[in-house]
């Protein structure tokens, strides 16, 4: 899996669905026009002066509230490329990883990064590096099945190129 190095943005703790993408933009179905709206409300200045490969640093719970897909596919859209949380709301967590995006939980690392820190992620050492501050933090790489979901793109793709790997095999056959 592929490092992401970016500036920090943070987020504090509870932060629910809803606040990442508010209930009235879920007709929406271009992610580009779902990540124009994504924390408008709760976080204006994230929703503006995001950049494409900034990562995102939350508290506890992030992604709690109802279990939308459109929440993940708003940040990916926004070019959130990792979260670091102190925790997730499970349901999210998964979404995160059936849609390819990737949430690492590491308390530590959301205390020690502050707004606009530069911070680089290495998921299969198991490390984040907050470059500004000199600090690396800790965390348990994400198990090989769920980190292949992630270098295949997404769930969807996973599946298909599992498929496609048996369909091989008994070919050969």
């Amino acid at each position: 899996m592929r490092g992401q190095r970016g500036r920090a943005w943070k987020v504090g703790d509870n932060v629910d669905t809803d606040q990442i993408i508010a209930g009235r933009y879920l007709s929406l179905t271009d992610p580009q026009q779902l990540a124009s709206h994504c924390f408008e409300e709760s976080y204006p200045e994230l929703s503006t002066g995001f950049a494409s490969g900034d990562l995102l640093v939350a508290g506890e719970n992030f992604g709690c509230g109802s279990s939308r897909e459109h929440a993940v596919v708003a940040l990916k859209a926004l070019g959130v490329p990792c979260i670091i949380a102190s925790s997730f709301a499970r349901i999210f967590f998964r979404n995160c990883l059936n849609l390819g995006l990737l949430p690492l939980e590491c308390p530590d690392a959301v205390t020690g990064i502050e707004p606009g820190d530069e911070v680089r992620v290495d998921p299969d050492a198991g490390q984040i590096e907050n470059l500004s501050q000199g600090l690396v933090f800790e965390f348990k790489p994400l198990p090989s099945f769920l980190q292949e979901i992630l270098a295949a793109g997404d769930m969807t793709a996973y599946v298909r190129n599992r498929i496609s790997q048996v369909r091989s095999q008994e070919a050969r056959r």
